[in-house]
């Protein structure tokens, strides 16, 4: 089975298992976000900037790999005509029944971001990626594939996983492994995330993360950096996480 494949099952298992990146919105979440109340995430703890956001009403976002129901309602609310491509069943399936429950429009795809992505040129004004490119092992075609799908002025925003919390075992500690993290080359690494149930992940260097997006065609426009939120490394402040704005 290739390594997207059993991530996407993972993911499934995950969510209904009550992974919190799978917990959509509740009701009176997407009131508020109706009212002007809103915030969301592309990392795990800080929001992200509201000055980093065009006018979203009538804006057409693209979430990739961004499934579970917790940005695309928000910016279904403010008036944005919204799409959203995730390769877990269970993901799309919640931003269905989100949509449902709430009464708005939104194109939902269940599709690999490792291949080219079904949008035409120049489709979208936003596409919005939260941390999810740690699960695919090489990232510099998704941007060039964001680059295709977005219009002349279009904006990407992108959580990054930086690799550093691949160096460290389950309580983060102490450093117990080695970069890049690669379970596809390395079988101690695969086995690690077997242990730990995390399903496939791979760790992208800074070239790779932001120097792709560059390369792309991509003019950085702001940055920052976050941590995991939660265990060792949080607590010391480490920054696990970047987040980015870019423009096409």
């Amino acid at each position: 089975m290739r390594y997207q494949d059993l991530n996407a099952a993972a993911i499934d298992r995950w969510v209904e298992e009550g992974w919190e990146w799978g917990v959509p919105i509740t009701h009176e979440d997407y009131l508020r976000a109706k009212a002007g109340d809103w915030s969301v995430l592309l990392t795990p703890t800080k929001p992200v900037p509201k000055c980093w956001f065009p006018a979203l009403n009538g804006c057409r976002v693209l979430g990739l790999a961004a499934g579970g129901g917790q940005q695309m309602p928000v910016f279904a609310a403010l008036g944005a005509r919204c799409s959203v491509l995730d390769y877990s069943a269970r993901q799309i399936e919640s931003e269905r029944q989100l949509a449902e429950r709430e009464g708005y429009e939104i194109s939902c795809f269940r599709a690999d971001m490792t291949q080219p992505l079904p949008f035409a040129d120049e489709s979208f004004d936003l596409v919005f990626h939260p941390v999810s490119n740690c699960y695919i092992r090489k990232v510099e075609p998704v941007w060039r594939e964001c680059w295709r799908v977005l219009r002349p002025g279009g904006l990407l925003m992108a959580g990054l996983d930086n690799g550093l919390i691949f160096l460290f075992g389950e309580d983060e500690s102490h450093v117990t492994g080695f970069l890049p993290f690669d379970p596809l080359r390395s079988e101690d690494q695969r086995l690690q995330l077997e242990r730990e149930d995390c399903g496939m992940q791979f760790s992208h260097s800074i070239a790779e993360q932001i120097g792709g997006q560059l390369r792309a065609g991509f003019r950085l426009l702001d940055v920052y950096d976050d941590t995991n939120g939660v265990g060792y490394l949080h607590e010391h402040g480490a920054p696990s996480f970047w987040a980015t704005l870019s423009q096409k």
